[in-house]
């Protein structure tokens, strides 16, 4: 039986007799797929699968002084990095789920996104060696073709091992760690590039510092391998199949989402907005407004990160107990307009200001993905999540421009005030959607107990009308 015809097997079969039998190191504990012991294993694997792509991610932030200055490129050009990797996902996000469930299977799809992210961090340091801006942004395209459809590619290992087990756990675990990806970085390329600088100087010692990041990208594409290897294992043991997503893309289910959806999407970009690009353009500002050294002013910037890592897991179990999810997002979105009004007309310690901002974000992630699943059907999910991504991606990539060259012309003063009004634009979508949702009976600030007896009622009737 071919991997491609294992996959279309069902996930779990009960023990028959026939599995394969065990002996030696297979046998214990660490090396049994079928023991607790072994799954967490692997999800430490798991979870460095997308170590190296959010640590690359914010290579330019935590080196934007260098690059605009190595390079002599302006903000605006600086930018266009973090566009470039947006644009691809604006079309990828609807098929990097289709393309591993149905075409390259889960293992193969892993290792070859990783892949892509490998190769595309290589072709944006060697544009960097050879101060070539067109090439780095042919790398940071590449490097986008893969990153995303590699979280798509984690995010189905996860099912495929804990569903049914401790899957919130395990996704709250993994976007903590992308996290400590992106932080890593903050606070690593600097050092990095201060100590090639003895040996070599200029755009070579930034395509240097690059490519000694990139070695982060080869540790993906090991973890891909690794992964791929005790899938494979796992599979013949336990004779299962990957997961096969039903949530296929359907762009005429969209006529069915309603309003609600519409408004999730709005505060989705515009809050995004107003956070990644700033984050993307932090080191220079707090260097010049705060007069920051640029090794505490990566620190600065990466508390976001940091914040989020520990706070993302806590604030998603306290919104699953308490519900309110509309209420968690309004709060999440004031008090981000609070911390960049601080940063804007203040010169109180930007620690402050970014340490709030992280515990904002962490509550606004919690509990804005989740509500798409309240107001879309289950067999829509794909679509909605997919067209979610797109928006997302589409925000991302036009804002990262008219940021940058907000900057060139007008200074970060200026930005700060549109990224405020990107942010009051989310709260208003936010309060509508409270207004909306309290009229049409509360649904989205239910708590997920209730959700949960409100099923099984509606089960219990379903049976007693059949009878």
């Amino acid at each position: 039986m071919t991997d491609k015809q294992t996959e279309k097997t069902p996930l779990i079969k009960e023990y028959d007799g026939e599995e394969e039998e065990l002996s030696a190191c297979g046998a214990t504990l660490a090396c049994n797929p079928r023991r607790p012991l072994h799954r967490y294993l692997v999800l430490i694997i798991m979870c460095f699968l997308s170590f190296g792509s959010y640590f690359c991610y914010d290579n330019p932030a935590a080196l934007q002084d260098n690059m605009t200055r190595d390079l002599k490129i302006s903000v605006g050009k600086f930018m266009g990095f973090y566009s470039w990797y947006s644009w691809p996902n604006v079309i990828l996000c609807f098929f990097g789920g289709f393309l591993i469930d149905r075409v390259f299977g889960v293992r193969i799809g892993a290792v070859i996104f990783s892949l892509f992210v490998t190769v595309g961090q290589i072709v944006f340091a060697t544009g960097a060696l050879l101060n070539k801006y067109w090439l780095m942004c042919v790398g940071r395209f590449i490097f986008g073709i893969g990153g995303e459809s590699l979280a798509v590619a984690q995010n189905t290992y996860a099912v495929k091992w804990f569903q049914g087990r401790e899957l919130n756990m395990v996704f709250g675990l993994q976007l903590s760690f992308s996290r400590v990806g992106s932080t890593v970085n903050m606070n690593v390329m600097q050092p990095i590039y201060q100590y090639i600088s003895h040996t070599v100087q200029g755009y070579k010692c930034l395509g240097v510092a690059l490519f000694v990041g990139g070695v982060m990208c080869l540790l993906s594409l090991i973890c891909a391998l690794a992964l791929g290897f005790f899938d494979k294992r796992a599979d013949r043991i336990l004779k299962r199949a990957s997961v096969s997503s039903d949530e296929v893309i359907r762009i005429k289910d969209v006529k069915y989402f309603g309003f609600k959806f519409w408004l999730l999407c709005i505060i989705c970009v515009a809050y995004y907005v107003a956070v990644f690009p700033f984050i993307g353009l932090g080191l220079v500002f707090f260097e010049m407004k705060f007069g920051l050294d640029p090794s505490v002013a990566n620190s600065v910037n990466s508390l976001v990160y940091i914040i989020s890592a520990i706070a993302s897991p806590l604030f998603g179990f306290l919104i699953d107990k308490s519900g309110k999810n509309v209420f968690w997002v309004i709060l999440g979105t004031s008090v981000t307009i609070g911390c960049h009004a601080m940063l804007a007309f203040t010169f109180i310690t930007p620690f402050v200001a970014m340490s709030v901002m992280g515990l904002a974000y962490s509550v606004l992630a919690s509990a804005l993905w989740p509500m798409a699943s309240m107001i879309v059907a289950q067999h829509q999910l794909g679509t909605a999540y997919g067209i979610m991504q797109a928006i997302q991606n589409l925000g991302l990539a036009t804002i990262s421009i008219a940021a940058g060259s907000i900057v060139d012309s007008n200074g970060y003063l200026i930005l700060e005030v549109f990224f405020l009004a990107w942010l009051c634009i989310a709260l208003i979508a936010a309060v509508l959607l409270y207004l909306i949702d309290a009229a049409q009976g509360g649904v989205l600030n239910k708590s997920a107990r209730l959700r949960q007896k409100e099923r099984e009622l509606e089960a219990t009737n379903e049976k007693t009308a059949i009878n």
